[in-house]
This record gives structure tokens, sequence and C-alpha cells, in this order.
């Protein structure tokens, strides 16, 4: 085969190429783009498997940072849950110290010795010893919900003991004036009934399970019944309380006062000033917060307000 070279300045020039001249022509013409299309297809599929096992690598990671979260919030509910379950243990073993002291308290009162009324040791507790059962799903473990039970039976104990206490110690005149009767306040005016009313803080309907009297701060607050102070200070949501027993399952509460004249073990008779009127706990002004109770159950006060003071 022969090329020819046509030149405008020179001589054209001729070259002759041989068969195997020609064939190395050919191998290079064809098979240089070959190659380069073979090598730039080798490295698609490189470049391809690379970002397929990047990305299966980016889902596995994504999977277990998801699960490493919700593992976290689980643990931190846990904790919650926890630290609400020790609060609570915490407040059931205050109150039986206060019910402790009560006890002993009025045990001295009323002249009796020890025996069913010994308030200093624990609760008679036993049984045969026997394997532990499997415990429901939503069970407090098993620590807990042992504590939980020794402070309710410890609580109705103790509660059972007050009650026959506060029987004892009042005579037939002192019975009369357990009933609670009249107003909680010497001065002042009722500001919101017993019932589903606004609530003054959230602007929405809520039960209100007592009677709020407003008066000026330091107003003085006045016991309706005889009784046995069973709580004196600050609660949740009442703010600085006073608590009263007055037997019969009957209990009044006096809340958000600014300073209580009695303690836990008090006895009071009817009339008797227990606090001075303030604005503590959830309150939106000088008034008290006057709650009547029934066997644990909260009852519209309002007809003992009416009764008649004897």
């Amino acid at each position: 085969m022969k090329l020819i070279f046509v030149q405008k300045t020179a001589a054209s020039r001729t070259l002759e190429l041989g068969r195997w001249s020609w064939a190395a022509l050919s191998v290079i013409c064809i098979g240089l783009p070959l190659g380069l299309m073979a090598m730039g297809y080798e490295l698609g599929q490189r470049q391809g498997t690379s970002s397929a096992h990047e990305a299966r690598l980016s889902e596995a990671e994504m999977t277990a940072s998801r699960r490493a979260g919700e593992l976290a919030q689980l643990s931190a509910d846990a904790r919650r849950k926890l630290e609400a379950m020790t609060r609570r243990l915490a407040e059931l073993q205050v109150r039986i110290t206060r019910l402790d002291a009560l006890g002993t308290h009025l045990t001295a009162l009323a002249g009796l010795d020890g025996g069913e009324f010994n308030f200093t040791v624990e609760p008679a507790l036993g049984g045969p010893l026997l394997p532990v059962q499997a415990e429901p799903q939503g069970v407090l473990p098993g620590p807990l919900e042992g504590s939980f039970d020794l402070m309710s039976a410890t609580l109705s104990d103790r509660e059972v003991q007050l009650e026959i206490l506060a029987g004892l110690l009042f005579d037939a005149e002192a019975q009369t004036e357990a009933i609670p009767a009249g107003r909680p306040v010497l001065a002042g005016w009722l500001s919101s009934r017993y019932g589903s009313r606004t609530d003054p803080f959230t602007g929405k309907r809520a039960w209100h399970q007592g009677i709020d009297f407003a008066g000026s701060e330091g107003d003085k607050i006045i016991a309706v019944a005889s009784g046995v102070v069973s709580w004196s200070g600050e609660r949740t949501g009442y703010g600085t309380l006073v608590e009263i027993s007055h037997g019969d399952g009957l209990v009044t509460r006096y809340g958000h006062n600014r300073e209580n004249h009695v303690e836990v073990g008090d006895l009071v008779r009817q009339g008797d000033v227990i606090a001075l009127m303030g604005n503590s706990g959830r309150s939106t002004g000088p008034h008290v917060h006057f709650e009547i109770f029934k066997h644990g159950r909260a009852v519209d006060p309002s007809s003992y307000v009416r009764r008649t003071l004897r």
C-alpha cells in the first residue's frame, strides 16, 4: 500500500507500507480507542462499586446512629421514671415519719402505754419464703415494688391507729366540735366555689375541689372543727398548708398561707387561729383555699360552711 503526501512548496512524497507495517498501523488505529474504552469501562465499574459500598456503609451508619439515639432516649426515659419513683418513695417516707411523730405525741397526750400504739417499731410482717413469680409487663422492679408496698402498708397501719387515737382523745363535747362548721376566716369573702371553673392560670376548664375565701395578707385563718394537726408545711400546689384530722374520716385543709401557727401533732379546738392568710403556692392573691375530705374523697365544703357554730 502507498501513501502519497502532497505539499504546496515541495514535491509530493510517497510512502509505501508493507503488509506488516499496515497491520501494525491498523492495530494502533483500532486497538488504541478500544483500549481506552476498555480502560474507561473498568474505571467506571470500579467507581460504581466504590459508590455502592460507600452507600451501604452510609446506610449502616445511619441505622446505627438512629438505634443509638433510640437507646439514649429509652435510657433517659428510664432514668426520669426512676427519679420520679425515688422522689415518691422519699415523700412516702416523710409522711410515715410525720405520722410516727404525731402518733407518739398523741399516745403521750392520751396517757396510753405502748402496745398497739407503738409507733417506734416497724409493722409486723411474715409469711413463708416462696419463689419469686414472673412479673407482668409494666410492674415495678422487685426492690422498688416491695418498698412501695411496705410504705403503703405502713401508712394504712398508722392511719388506723391515728383514727383510734383521735377518737380516744375527745369527749362528747369535743366530738361535737369535731364536725366542721362555719367559715375558715374571720374576715373575707367567697371568691371561688367548689366544682368546675376556668383555671386562673391556664384559662381552661378545670376542677376546683375546694372553695376560696379572699381577704387581706395576714388575716387570721381559724379551724372550723376540733382535731389533730396532721400536716403543717409546704405542699405542691397548696403552698404553705395546714391539714387537720377530725376523726370519723373527716379532714380539713387550709392552703396558700403566709405562715402557720400550729405544728404536726397539735390539738386544736374549733375557732383556734391556725395560720395567717397569704399568697403562697399556686395562687393569684391573698386567700385561703379550703378543702374537706370525707373518707379520702373531696366533698363540697359549702354545706359545712353553712352549718352554725356551736
